[in-house]
């Protein structure tokens, strides 16, 4: 099986980049599950009914959030019966909406993805060391579902990396979020569990994580907060993982990382070249920010 995840999209330039080409990326690398961390898809703040729509009809299987998951009013009302949208499953109990899912693929086989919160430097929820005991008593890997893989949504790499080795031989990718930048510690962990600090974002990395580096700046420089932080509208890199699974296991066979378009170094992994449109992508994008 073949999983693809990518990192947390910002704003419509993100967005459009992932709308635009994710079925051209299916293909081309014959995903399986399709997986997407949408947390920052509406103006760099939260999701939107609309948007979730959107994705979908994209080719998107899974969304996944984070801590901006209820920044959009609307999403309130609409993440109970949206069964592919996920918020952290460490939110206390009684909040709406889950942190897990089930995917059918068409072939019967079946994945589990989740969605956690760290605690470090982030908003106290419930342990997620702990969080994840029950979808594991439930779902063995190997047994009821080929795999499971776990949105890991934090700042610390230290958490990160020390979840990773928890869960190492219990599911099959542990994959980081929220820092919008791409590690390259992708690896499979000794266990079977592939395993990145950070997907990356989807998103203009000329700017300060997706936003506007103007604003962000006098942030910094200033101390100023007047000014409204808006994302960043230059050509999009779209971030993300491959990772490819055993059957027989569930485990991780290896992972490799997306990265197409925009202003980072292109990574691809497929077998075959990237496909000639994502590698014009990448050439407009460039073109782009040298003329500013």
């Amino acid at each position: 099986m073949r999983i693809l995840f990518l990192g947390d999209v910002v704003g419509r330039t993100g967005r459009q980049a992932v709308i635009d080409h994710a079925t051209t990326i299916r293909a081309a690398l014959g995903v399986d599950l399709l997986i997407v961390n949408g947390e920052n898809a509406a103006s760099g703040f939260g999701i939107t009914p609309k948007i979730c729509e959107s994705f979908y009809a994209a080719g998107v299987d899974i969304l996944t959030t984070g801590n901006h998951v209820w920044d959009q009013r609307e999403i309130q009302g609409w993440v109970d019966q949206d069964q592919r949208l996920l918020r952290p499953l460490n939110f206390p109990p009684g909040t709406p909406g889950r942190g897990a899912t089930m995917a059918t693929l068409p072939d019967g086989r079946r994945v589990v993805v989740a969605n956690v919160m760290c605690s470090l430097f982030m908003e106290t929820l419930d342990d997620p060391f702990r969080a994840l005991a029950p979808v594991l008593r439930d779902y063995p890997l190997g047994g009821i579902v080929s795999a499971i893989f776990v949105d890991l949504h934090g700042e610390a790499t230290s958490e990160k990396m020390a979840y990773g080795h928890y869960l190492d031989g219990q599911v099959t990718a542990v994959i980081g979020t929220h820092t919008h930048v791409p590690t390259a510690d992708h690896q499979v962990l000794p266990g079977g569990t592939a395993f990145q600090c950070d997907a990356g974002m989807c998103g203009d990395y000329d700017s300060v994580i997706g936003m506007d580096k103007a604003a962000s700046l006098d942030r910094f420089t200033r101390k100023m907060r007047g000014q409204k932080l808006l994302p960043a509208n230059g050509p999009a890199t779209i971030c993300g993982s491959l990772i490819e699974t055993d059957d027989a296991t569930g485990l991780a066979r290896s992972i490799s990382p997306l990265r197409v378009g925009g202003r980072l170094s292109p990574a691809w992994p497929g077998a075959e070249p990237m496909p000639e449109s994502l590698m014009n992508l990448h050439l407009t994008g460039a073109a782009a920010d040298a003329v500013g």
